[in-house]
């Protein structure tokens, strides 16, 4: 814990003899006096202090520890200026620290410490290098605006960052914009690695998510060598990124609305030496005057990428078609395994990584262009019935033209 000024705060402690030491501490623990996130401290005469909750120990306990507990021992109050943890403290999680450093810094400011304010702190939050982001449903009581801005130099301190952010609802704003406040620090701009990737971005102005590690893991480990991707909503590079630098990707065309992310995404091709592999379009995609260049569209929006689908299919190559990534909130179902449709081990692995397999071929049972046999629609009857839909308009356009 710090003061205002970068030092660490005093602990009040108890001067005594070491012979004393053991029934000093009995009596401190009993009467919940003896401060356990501290260690006893060896001083330089040979006393020891043992550190005790508060700004001072009442005077009837001095008298208690020289009359009764020791009788005879020496018995003065210091202040350590540097105080030590305590084995048990170094031995608690960052929530349990937290607690802790926090219980006793509004103790200290003469603040009663209470069950609602415990419950008010967070438990669990993202770290971003030396910014750590807390979820917006903590921090919430009305007691807390008393304490700033010194609460979250306390909060800081207690788990080991120098700046301080706290999030809000994502805006409803189509580019999901977050309401993320800076508590401490002067910028937000954070540096994040995932699996050899460098992401840099302000925490204030784009999103990120550590949920998606597993997609970036799987789209990195595809075999896109020589292939052309559109990202049509491409963020800071979540996806981009991985297809450019791990899948071999040989170009990319990123689309992308908010103008914060743009800058994030500019900014990470040049990090990731992938610059002059991807070609950055910004605007709404539904008017993207691309067509006939896609082998793969990544489709990386939730809850429904389902507006974007039409834009999909006109990027998509007309001559041997291509895939669509889609990403998507999903039905679960609790307790029960599901089964796809078919055992075939095509239609299972096609379960397990949704894609739509679309190409002018698809009644004739035609391989795709990477030679494998070609999946059956995706298993949800909407995007079965919207790739057939697509593929006769597309049939229509081709017979016109």
């Amino acid at each position: 814990m710090e003061k205002e000024g970068g030092k660490p705060a005093a602990v009040v402690a108890v001067v005594t003899e070491p012979r004393f030491t053991q029934r000093y501490r009995e009596y401190l623990e009993k009467q919940k006096l003896l401060d356990r996130q501290h260690r006893v401290e060896k001083m330089p005469d040979g006393t020891v202090a043992l550190p005790v909750l508060g700004e001072a120990l009442p005077e009837q306990h001095l008298r208690e520890l020289t009359n009764r507990v020791a009788p005879g021992s020496p018995c003065v109050l210091t202040q350590l200026l540097e105080p030590g943890p305590s084995k048990k403290a170094r031995g608690f999680s960052p929530a349990q620290r937290l607690c802790l450093e926090v219980r006793r810094w509004v103790e200290g400011c003469g603040v009663t410490w209470s069950a609602e304010l415990e419950a008010d702190l967070p438990r669990s939050w993202q770290r971003h290098g030396d910014l750590l982001l807390l979820s917006e449903d903590c921090f919430q009581a009305k007691q807390w605006r008393n304490l700033e801005p010194e609460l979250w130099e306390t909060v800081a301190l207690a788990l080991g960052v120098q700046r301080l952010a706290k999030r809000g609802r994502v805006s409803p704003d189509g580019a999901r914009t977050p309401a993320v406040s800076l508590l401490l620090g002067d910028s937000g701009w954070v540096e994040h690695v995932d699996n050899g990737i460098r992401y840099k971005f302000d925490v204030t102005q784009c999103m990120f998510s550590f949920g998606n590690i597993t997609e970036k893991l799987r789209v990195a480990s595809l075999p896109c060598a020589g292939e052309v991707l559109v990202d049509l909503y491409a963020g800071i590079g979540y996806f981009t990124l991985p297809f450019l630098v791990h899948a071999g990707a040989a170009f990319v065309h990123a689309c992308e609305w908010n103008p914060h992310a743009v800058v994030a995404l500019r900014n990470n091709l040049e990090l990731n030496g992938v610059v002059d592999r991807c070609q950055i379009h910004f605007g709404d995609n539904r008017k993207l005057k691309l067509s006939n260049v896609a082998d793969r569209v990544n489709l990386g929006l939730i809850p429904s990428s389902e507006e974007g689908w039409p834009i999909a299919c006109q990027v998509l190559r007309r001559d041997a078609g291509g895939i669509l990534h889609i990403h998507q909130n999903v039905e679960s179902f609790p307790g029960k395994t599901v089964q796809p449709p078919g055992n075939s081990d095509t239609e299972k692995e096609h379960w397990l990584s949704p894609q739509l397999i679309i190409t002018n071929e698809l009644e004739n049972g035609a391989t795709s262009d990477s030679g494998r046999k070609m999946l059956s629609a995706a298993t949800k009857p909407a995007w079965q019935s919207y790739a057939y839909s697509q593929f006769q308009n597309s049939n229509k356009s081709n017979r016109t033209s």
